[in-house]
Order: structure tokens, then sequence, then C-alpha cells
């Protein structure tokens, strides 16, 4: 894919969630019938941050995982980015717990090299147009012995459930995005790019491809979505 079409559709990624940015939260609840609530807090454990660490949570959208690691960190020091204004416009004003957000790129992250305790990611991987990239990035902004942790949606693979799944994943979650958010069309795509997404495992092997050790990964909901997990090295 030429470089003017990965910005084409990083721009048209950026824009949908700029429109769906005032009801995202609430069809995150409604879809996962709350269960993203319970996944971010793993996520976030898994990070284990030292007293007085720094995180940074990428595609921080309305700020979800970035205030749990406030809550469960509240001594560290929490970074929130996401590259759509409306969305970090939205975090910044539903609760005066302290954060500091900031808009960038995943590709291309503004903080100096060896500098995080923790990166952590909600539903990033699936949307970034280079994904070795991001992933190279993340790497290179984490201490050594730093921890990478991400939560994303996840190829099914075998299970009895599959058609059941697919179902909701194709028609009923589109169906409640339209209701909910007078977006039909940003709710297709997520369905549309998980089944062009990774595997889990294939995600694995890519995290330990671009220089990730200790490399773990769990399935949740049904195996829909994963938490994946590693450290960078302490010697490179």
């Amino acid at each position: 894919m030429t470089n003017l079409k990965l910005k084409e559709r990083s721009k048209n990624v950026q824009r949908m969630f700029g429109r769906i940015a005032a009801r995202y939260d609430l069809m995150n609840r409604v879809m996962t019938a709350g269960m993203d609530i319970r996944l971010r807090k793993i996520v976030v454990r898994k990070a284990q941050l030292p007293p007085s660490g720094i995180l940074l949570d990428l595609a921080t959208g309305t700020g979800d995982m970035a205030f749990e690691a406030r809550k469960q960190y509240p001594q560290a020091y929490i970074y929130a980015s996401d590259f759509s204004l409306a969305m970090l416009q939205i975090g910044q004003k539903k609760t005066s717990t302290p954060l500091k957000f900031f808009a960038a790129d995943a590709l291309e992250i503004p903080f100096s090299s060896s500098s995080c305790d923790a990166v952590t990611s909600g539903f990033l991987l699936r949307n970034v147009v280079d994904l070795d990239r991001s992933l190279q990035e993340q790497l290179r902004v984490l201490k050594p012995g730093g921890i990478f942790v991400s939560l994303d949606t996840t190829q099914l693979g075998k299970s009895i459930l599959r058609p059941l799944i697919s179902f909701y994943t194709h028609f009923i979650i589109p169906l409640l995005g339209r209701l909910l958010t007078g977006d039909r069309e940003a709710y297709n795509y997520l369905p549309s790019s998980t089944d062009q997404f990774y595997s889990a495992e294939e995600i694995a092997a890519r995290l330990q491809s671009n220089g990730f050790t200790s490399i773990g990964f769990e399935r949740k909901m049904f195996k829909t979505v994963a938490i994946h997990w590693a450290v960078k090295p302490i010697t490179q």
C-alpha cells in the first residue's frame, strides 16, 4: 500500500472516531454489556506500574483506560494520547481527575526513548496503518524492563458459538451503532476490520519479531478480544 493510501486510510479512521466521539462511551458499554470496564481494569493491572512510574495510554479515546490507571496508581504520572481531538475534548470534560491529555499519532510518539515504565492501549493495533512501526515506537519509548499491554479485538477462530457471535458483530452492533450514534458505517467498520486483523497468535509473533520478550496473551468475551502483554528487554 502506498504512503498516500496509508495516509488517506489514517485520515478516514480519524474522521470516523471524531464522528462517534459523543456517544463512544455509551456504545462501548452497550455492545459489551459493560465488560469493557472490567477489561480495562485487567489491562492496567498487568502494567505493573511502580510507585511514581510513568504510564502512556495510546488511543486513549475519551480516557477510560487512563482514568482507570489513575485509580490503580494514584501516585503515578499518567499520559493519555489519541489522534482524535474530538475524543480528547470529551475526555477532558469527564472528570476533574488530573490527567495529561495530548494529541499524537501512535506511529510517531512524542516521547523520548526509554522514558515510560508502561505503555497501554485499547483497540489501537487494529486501527494503525503500520502495525510494526507502532510496535517499534512503543518499544522505543519503554524503559528497559518496561511493560507493553494491549486490548483489541481478535479473529474468533473455531467455536460452536461462531455463528451467533458473527450475527451479533455483523448485524446487531451496526444496528446499535445506527440507533445510538447515527453512524452505522462506523460500526460496520468494527467487524470488518476485525475479520481482516491478525489472530492473537499472530500478534504475539509480531511482538516477538519487533524485539519484545516475555510475551503472553489471553482471550476474553467468548474469545472475541485479546489482551497481550510483553516486556522490553533489559539489554538489547
